[in-house]
């Protein structure tokens, strides 16, 4: 079923244009699955370590958090000190320690426990504007927290897929990443928002890289303007040395 299109959606050329980008990353890399899924407090903690980090240090602090604190109210209730020393691989540790930990206050006071499973009744609606109200809970950390902890469907939009759907053609050139989370979950189906989030992050660190990427080996690089404005350019360039006038 496609989405309805209104004054502020996509036309419905480009959601086809998306569809076949999808399908074609979909035979590249095949349908991808998100890690091992953590309950939600265990998400929303993950992903903030991940803010400006990667991977790999995220996963060595969120290890090394959970190894020296037995649950989430005591690295709430712990000194602030022995959380930034825990987390210290993710970097930014002095400001994600104090951040997760207020968090984890106000989500105390306000619910009376850390279990966020109330969520899996709300609406996408809903959901992300409660996680929105934190400090240190932008859009992508609340969409990432949705998909794929809360089974409520929402597109996470990162770096990667920030350039990639810039380059592809799939947003607006200057469209900011906010307004392009509600973009792309016009232009995805809701079963294909976490495929989609994988496998463009994947295309965007394996072969879309910020600088030098590899076009000629993309396999969406027919579809792709940035890679048709090469060509363009490079045609143009090769006509001008060949015609020039004597």
């Amino acid at each position: 079923m496609k989405p309805e299109f209104h004054n502020s959606s996509p036309e419905p050329e480009l959601f086809e244009k998306t569809q076949r980008v999808y399908g074609l990353l979909k035979d590249f890399y095949g349908i991808p699955e998100w890690r091992k899924p953590l309950p939600p407090i265990d998400e929303l903690i993950s992903t903030i370590l991940s803010q400006n980090t990667n991977d790999i240090n995220r996963d060595v602090a969120f290890h090394r958090l959970k190894e020296k604190f037995p649950s989430w109210e005591s690295v709430r209730d712990a000194a602030e000190d022995e959380v930034i020393e825990a987390i210290r691989p993710a970097g930014l540790a002095n400001q994600k320690g104090p951040r997760m930990q207020a968090i984890l206050r106000q989500i105390t006071e306000e619910r009376g426990t850390l279990d966020l499973d109330f969520l899996k009744g709300k609406n996408r609606s809903e959901a992300h504007q409660w996680f929105s109200r934190f400090n240190g809970v932008g859009p992508k950390t609340a969409a990432i927290v949705l998909q794929f902890s809360l089974d409520i469907p929402a597109f996470p939009v990162d770096t990667h897929i920030y350039r990639v759907t810039g380059r592809v053609g799939l947003r607006p050139e200057k469209m900011n990443v906010e307004k392009t989370h509600a973009w792309m979950e016009r232009l995805f189906l809701p079963e294909q928002y976490g495929p989609g989030h994988l496998n463009i992050i994947r295309l965007g660190r394996e072969i879309c890289h910020p600088r030098n990427p590899e076009c000629e080996r993309c396999p969406v690089n027919a579809l792709c303007d940035f890679y048709q404005d090469i060509n363009a350019q490079a045609t143009n360039q090769s006509s001008n040395l060949k015609y020039k006038p004597q």
